[in-house]
């Protein structure tokens, strides 16, 4: 896992953005890559209720563009 957080960690800005924006898929895998068990369980269900209904996908957006990476519970 840690290899795939490396991964999402490496992608180009702009890459990470687009993924925020098109499906917030990159800050789920991002906190479930975490491996413990706060990031598991926040990311699969971020996975499961879209986000929480949008919520995490304005949160991921914000921290992304300001930060470069997600943040918030991650």
């Amino acid at each position: 896992m840690a290899e795939f957080r490396k991964t999402l960690q490496g992608l180009p800005w702009i890459v990470k953005i687009l993924l925020v924006i098109v499906s917030d898929l990159y800050g789920a895998l991002y906190r479930i890559s975490r491996g413990d068990a706060v990031g598991i369980v926040v990311g699969v269900l971020q996975l499961v209720t879209g986000g929480f209904f949008g919520i995490f996908l304005i949160i991921d957006l914000v921290t992304v563009i300001l930060k470069k990476e997600v943040t918030v519970l991650a």
